[in-house]
């Protein structure tokens, strides 16, 4: 099957590249640890020049022998690639967004190899407290290429920093960002909570629903800086054992994340994107909290991705491959 596409899913701290065929079915995958704050710096020969530029260096250890055999694919890259501390800076674009909005706004950089790599702009709600997202945006179009045209759904990322999106009519309208990943890795081995818990392989399914529940209760209400020391506390009491803290301090935030959600969002479709383990885990709190609709997408970047450069002229929709 013949290659169409190079995608690129470029964050802060990984580099996943994928050469994609008709349909943009993956006919090749790999993934470096090259983000953009772990670039390589040992200088190598790029087409006939000495380089000494991570995002080149990267790019060229990625995707460079793909380009060898089939000098001409076009190239699209989404997430922290097209930051400002980026490769090149691709301006946000303001919500409402959709495919077409974003596909047609693509950024463009011009490799040492003269391959010209189209990076996805991030996406900004500039109204209230303004919220951004990069990558994200590619990962919800690629969510919605397997629903309905012009479908209402909100789509959970759950993460570092997690997104919750509001699609309205096939648009993005409307998105916030917990930083519930963050913050419970930053308590877990910086904070006194860490100190009596104990790693544990096992899902300690008990302690991580008392979490939710706390978070849902009447102590909950009072808020997440409110409850948060209850995770030392009831280890203290001896009614958590030391295997259990880490699980009930992520039910707890998770918990609190979810009562952010707006009321309306029980009685309608939620997706949710990322890591199987962590959406699982997602996927048990919202059901604690009375989420009845909700679904696991896969491989919705490299869907959003091919979408996009469809949307742009870069290659060809299924039915004209």
């Amino acid at each position: 099957m013949q290659a169409q596409l190079i995608a690129l899913d470029w964050g802060t701290s990984s580099l996943r590249a994928y050469k994609l065929g008709p349909a943009g079915v993956v006919l090749e995958q790999r993934a470096l640890a090259s983000g953009i704050m772990h670039l390589p710096t040992e200088a190598r020969d790029i087409a006939g020049v000495r380089c000494t530029d991570g995002f080149e260096l990267a790019f060229d250890a990625a995707c460079g022998d793909w380009l060898d055999v089939a000098p001409h694919l076009p190239v699209i890259a989404c997430g922290m690639v097209g930051s400002a501390q980026g490769w090149s800076e691709a301006a946000y674009r303001a919500t409402p967004v959709d495919v077409s909005s974003l596909g047609q706004a693509l950024h463009r950089v011009r490799s040492l190899r003269g391959v010209e790599v189209h990076i996805v702009p991030g996406v900004i709600e500039p109204d209230g407290l303004p919220n951004v997202m990069r990558g994200e945006e590619t990962q919800v179009l690629g969510v919605l290429q397997s629903l309905p045209a012009g479908a209402d759904v909100l789509i959970g990322l759950p993460g570092s920093h997690c997104k919750w999106v509001k699609v309205v009519e096939g648009r993005i309208t409307h998105f916030d960002t917990f930083m519930t990943g963050e913050l419970f890795a930053i308590l877990s081995k910086h904070s006194i909570l860490g100190r009596t818990q104990k790693p544990c392989e096992q899902f300690q399914a008990q302690a991580f629903d008392r979490g939710v529940h706390v978070a849902l209760s009447a102590d909950g209400e009072r808020g997440l800086l409110s409850t948060l020391f209850s995770a030392r506390t009831l280890g203290l009491t001896a009614e958590l054992s030391a295997e259990q803290q880490a699980d009930y301090l992520s039910g707890l935030m998770i918990g609190h994340e979810l009562a952010g959600l707006p009321g309306s969002a029980k009685h309608q479709p939620i997706i949710l994107v990322g890591a199987v383990a962590l959406c699982t885990r997602y996927q048990r709190a919202l059901a604690l909290c009375g989420f009845a609709h909700v679904s696991l997408a896969q491989e919705a970047t490299e869907r959003g991705l091919w979408q996009l450069a469809v949307e742009a002229g870069l290659t060809q929709p299924a039915t004209e491959a």
